[in-house]
């Protein structure tokens, strides 16, 4: 799957699954599957498969 623009791999089955195996977690602003924003009620319902990409964004710091 596509994460941010690079091709990784991933083992997780759903969006929330994929934000934790990321340690990203809370801290997460937003969310998008194939362009499709996704709400973070639905991030723990959210399948993902093969091919599919996902945008995550979320506060960095640092400058």
């Amino acid at each position: 799957m596509t994460i941010n623009g690079e091709t990784q791999e991933a083992a997780a089955e759903t969006l929330a699954r994929l934000l934790e195996t990321l340690e990203l977690g809370e801290a997460v602003v937003a969310t998008a599957l194939n362009g499709r924003f996704v709400r973070a009620a639905d991030r723990g319902k959210t399948a993902l498969k093969d091919g599919d990409a996902v945008e995550i964004l979320a506060p960095m710091q640092g400058g």
